[in-house]
C-alpha cells in the first residue's frame, strides 16, 4: 500500500465532472512524480473540496452524519484503500476501526476519502494500481522557476508596440 495526498481538485462547473488529482507520497525522482487522476461528478467534488477545505456548515451533511454516528459507536476512521480500478472505476474499502477491530466497507473513493479528510485518516493504493492508473508528472524545482521567471521579466521590459505590428 502506497499513501496519497490530494495534489488538487479540478472543479468547473455544476453540470461539468471534476478530477480528482491525488499523488503518491513518495520520494520524487528529479522534478518528476506520479498522479492518479479520478474523473468524478460536481456533487462528489463540493463534497471534497467542504473536505478539503475543512469547511464547518450550520447543519451536517451527509458525511458529517456518517462521522458522528461511528465517533457515537465509539469507531473511528482508521484509513481509506483504494484496492482496484477497472476502466475509469475506481473501488476503494473505508476501513474503520472499534474496539481494537477493523471493519471494511466498500465505499465509493469520493466517500471514502471525504471522510478520511475529515478525520485525519491516511488514504493509500495498492501499488498496482497507482502502476495502472497513474501517469508522470512533471513539475520544475524552484531554479527552473526563478530562471523562467528572470526570462519572463527581461521579455516584458524590452517588448515594444511594434513588436505587435502586422507586417
Amino acid at each position: 500500500m502506497i499513501p496519497l495526498r490530494i495534489l488538487t481538485l479540478i472543479f468547473t462547473g455544476p453540470e461539468q465532472p471534476a478530477v480528482l488529482v491525488l499523488e503518491p507520497i513518495e520520494e520524487q525522482h528529479e522534478g518528476c512524480s506520479r498522479i492518479v487522476p479520478i474523473w468524478i461528478g460536481a456533487n462528489e467534488a463540493m463534497q471534497l473540496g467542504v473536505a478539503i477545505e475543512h469547511v464547518k456548515l450550520p447543519r451536517p451533511m451527509t458525511h458529517d452524519l456518517f462521522i458522528d454516528a461511528i465517533t457515537n459507536l465509539d469507531a473511528c476512521v482508521d484509513h481509506v484503500f483504494i484496492p482496484r480500478v477497472e476502466g475509469q472505476t475506481f473501488f476503494a474499502k473505508l476501513v474503520i476501526r472499534q474496539a481494537g477491530r477493523l471493519i471494511e466497507l466498500d465505499a465509493r473513493p469520493t466517500d471514502a476519502l471525504a471522510l478520511a479528510l475529515r478525520e485525519d485518516a491516511p488514504f493509500m493504493i495498492d501499488e498496482s494500481v497507482l502502476e495502472q492508473a497513474s501517469f508522470p508528472y512533471i513539475f520544475k524545482d524552484d531554479k527552473a522557476k526563478e530562471v523562467e521567471l528572470q526570462e519572463f521579466r527581461s521579455f516584458i521590459e524590452n517588448i515594444s508596440p511594434d513588436d505587435f505590428s502586422q507586417q
